[in-house]
């Protein structure tokens, strides 16, 4: 009997500790800018440490957080449960909430938050972020007249999703890959041969003003221009390096000669090796007429063309399930491993 006295109180003395929690919300903004990704954060006063609440905003006007499940973050007794939204054009409408708990429900009335417009640049990229970054750049030939810049970015409460630089025709974002405030993506522009830098600008939502960025495009990867095979115009640094290494070897051959010491004959050989690695060429493939040849080795690439009959080709690359390849003037893509044909 008395056990069961005390289980008693103690499921009464639980409950009102529950009970005593109290909702409120810690963060709404003020106000937004079209198209901007921003927190909502409730706050949790008095919070069990192993009751979580449940949330339902109310999804008839359309309006829903990018993910149901928050960001949670404990501070001694009080629980902060952060949502992500996005405004988009007109005021934002924050929907209705209703909170469930063991104290019952506990429901919170629409909000509504003025949306206005930046005043743009034509620098700008039209991302707005909290931050903003650029990890890795790469530049690679895309035919003979463009280089294909890809840029690897990582920023926080930003729509990466709505990137796009100003003056060219041709970019895009592939793999967006979002965790809470924290987001990834790959961006691709195709820029002319012979431009020497990207740059643009992104809305830094923290700072209220525009923020540079910029990167070198420096091609290391142009088979293009490396390959005779694919281009009949030998590229100077190519034609260097064979003359020094027939040199080198003639010199060894000749010391060999002289001083009949069998370390500069393995040297003359080592020389020749590599000289001849110059003149391997590259494996060919065939691709079957129809394929799809993807601007980057990704599987939400976008098509840069489709192959009109069945094609002979280098592989210039391969990077997981893809080929990266040549194709009709001067076009280079990726194209998967099944497009390949097999026969």
């Amino acid at each position: 009997m008395l056990l069961l006295r005390a289980l008693f109180f103690w499921m009464l003395a639980a409950c009102l500790a529950v009970a005593s929690s109290t909702y409120q919300y810690s963060y709404v903004p003020k106000k937004l800018y079209t198209n901007q990704l921003f927190a909502v954060t409730i706050l949790e006063t008095d919070s069990q440490p192993l009751v979580e609440p449940k949330f339902y905003f109310d999804d008839t006007q359309g309006t829903e957080p990018i993910s149901r499940k928050p960001l949670i973050v404990k501070n001694g007794s009080d629980s902060f449960y952060t949502f992500y939204f996005k405004a988009s054009t007109g005021d934002f409408h924050l929907p209705a909430l209703d909170i469930l708990s063991h104290a019952g429900k506990v429901s919170f009335e629409p909000v509504t938050i003025p949306v206005g417009k930046l005043k743009l640049r034509k620098d700008f990229c039209g991302v707005l972020a909290a931050d903003m970054s650029i990890k890795t750049s790469q530049a690679s030939a895309y035919d003979d007249q463009n280089n294909i810049i890809t840029l690897s970015i990582e920023a926080y409460e930003a729509n990466l999703e709505n990137m796009m630089i100003n003056g060219y025709s041709d970019n895009g974002v592939e793999n967006i890959v979002r965790n809470y405030a924290k987001v990834r993506a790959e961006y691709y522009v195709i820029v002319p041969i012979g431009q020497t830098e990207l740059k643009f600008t992104y809305f830094n939502t923290i700072k209220k003003q525009y923020v540079f960025l910029q990167t070198p495009i420096t091609v290391k990867d142009s088979s293009v221009a490396t390959q005779s095979q694919l281009n009949p115009k030998d590229d100077s640094f190519e034609k260097l390096k064979k003359d020094t290494f027939v040199g080198l070897s003639i010199f060894f051959f000749l010391l060999f000669l002289i001083k009949r010491d069998f370390f500069f004959l393995i040297l003359s050989v080592v020389s020749v090796t590599t000289l001849l690695t110059f003149y391997t060429p590259k494996e060919k493939i065939c691709i079957n007429e129809g394929s799809s040849i993807y601007i980057l080795p990704t599987y939400t690439s976008r098509i840069s063309q489709k192959s009109d009959e069945r094609y002979d080709t280098f592989i210039l690359g391969t990077r997981a399930d893809y080929y990266k390849i040549e194709y009709k003037n001067g076009v280079i893509g990726w194209v998967k491993n099944e497009d390949i044909c097999k026969d």
